[in-house]
C-alpha cells in the first residue's frame, strides 16, 4: 500500500468563522488575514494505493460551480486535483473508490462534472464506488437552513443518480488497512478515516479539527453545529491520538499536511511536523 497527499487548490474563508470565540488578536497570528478578514485554505485530499484499488478522500470543491461562486472564495495557487493526481501517475479514471468524509462543497464538489457536451452533470470518477455514511446523506439532502449554504444538491444528487452511491458505517471496510471515526459536532456523521501504514496510524481529521493551529480545545470553527460536541470529540479523539503515537493529517491547513503529537502542559501539541512521503 502506498498513500499520497494531494491538493485540489487553495481558497479563502473568513478568519473569525474558522476560529469561532477565539480572538482575531491571536488568531490572526497562526493564519492572518487579507483585508477582507478572509484566511487561506488548502483543500488537501489523501489519495491510498493499495494493489489495483485506487481510493480518494474527499475531493475539494471542483471546477463547475460559475465566477460569482467562485469568486465568494478566492480561488488560489496553481494545484488542482487533476494536477496534483497526474504528478503520481494517475487520472480521475484510475480511481476506484471516493470516500467523502462529509458532504460540504469544499469536500465533495470535485465528485461531479459536467458531462463534454455541457448538458448535464455527472460522476468525475466514473470508474469509483462513491462512499458516505447514510446519516449524513440523509441530513445533507434535507437541509436545515444554517447548512443549507455548504449541501449543494449539484454536488450531491447526481451521485445517487448514477447508482455509484455506497453507504459506510464506523465498521466498514472498504479495504482491512482503513477503519471509520464517526463525529458529529461539525455535522451529522462526519467519518474519519483512520489507516494503518507501514506501522503508523492516521487519522484523517477532515473538519474535526482542520488545521494545526485548531488544535487547542477551545479552537472551533463558527460553522460547526454542535460546537460543545466537537469540544468532547476533540478532547477524546486528542488524548487517544497522544496515547497511542497516532499522525494526524490536515486537510485544511495551509502548510502542513500531517503531525505527530506530544502531551504539554497546556494539552496535546504538535511534536513534529510530517509529510506523507516521509513515512
Amino acid at each position: 500500500m502506498k498513500l499520497y497527499s494531494v491538493n485540489a487548490g487553495y481558497f479563502k474563508l473568513d478568519g473569525g468563522a474558522m476560529f469561532g470565540v477565539v480572538p482575531k488578536s491571536i488568531w490572526n497570528k497562526l493564519n492572518p488575514a487579507d483585508e477582507y478578514n478572509m484566511c487561506n485554505w488548502a483543500t488537501r485530499c489523501l489519495l491510498i494505493e493499495d494493489g489495483k484499488r485506487l481510493i480518494l478522500v474527499d475531493n475539494g470543491m471542483g471546477d463547475k460551480q460559475d465566477a460569482k461562486f467562485f469568486g465568494y472564495y478566492f480561488l488560489n495557487g496553481d494545484d488542482t486535483l487533476q494536477r496534483s493526481l497526474a504528478k503520481h501517475g494517475f487520472s480521475f479514471d484510475d480511481v476506484t473508490d471516493v470516500v467523502l468524509t462529509h458532504l460540504h462543497f469544499d469536500h465533495c464538489g470535485g465528485s461531479i462534472k459536467w458531462s463534454d457536451d455541457k448538458t448535464k452533470l455527472v460522476p468525475a470518477f466514473k470508474n469509483a464506488k462513491y462512499y458516505v455514511n447514510e446519516k449524513h446523506w440523509n441530513w445533507a439532502v434535507n437541509p436545515n437552513a444554517r447548512e443549507k449554504a455548504s449541501f449543494l444538491k449539484e454536488n450531491i444528487l447526481p451521485i445517487q443518480e448514477s447508482g455509484q452511491l455506497n453507504f459506510i458505517t464506523e465498521s466498514s471496510k472498504i479495504i482491512d488497512a482503513m477503519s471509520f471515526v464517526e463525529v458529529n459536532g461539525h455535522t451529522e456523521a462526519m467519518m474519519l478515516p483512520k489507516i494503518n501504514y507501514n506501522g503508523q496510524t492516521i487519522l484523517y481529521m477532515a473538519d474535526l479539527i482542520p488545521s494545526v493551529a485548531h488544535l487547542p480545545l477551545p479552537y472551533i470553527m463558527g460553522y460547526d453545529v454542535r460546537p460543545l460536541e466537537t469540544l468532547k470529540e476533540k478532547t477524546s479523539i486528542l488524548a487517544e491520538a497522544a496515547k497511542n503515537n497516532w499522525l494526524l493529517f490536515f486537510e485544511h491547513d495551509n502548510s502542513v499536511e500531517l503531525i505527530s503529537l506530544e502531551q504539554t502542559e497546556k494539552g496535546v501539541r504538535r511534536k513534529e511536523e510530517l509529510k506523507v512521503s516521509d513515512i
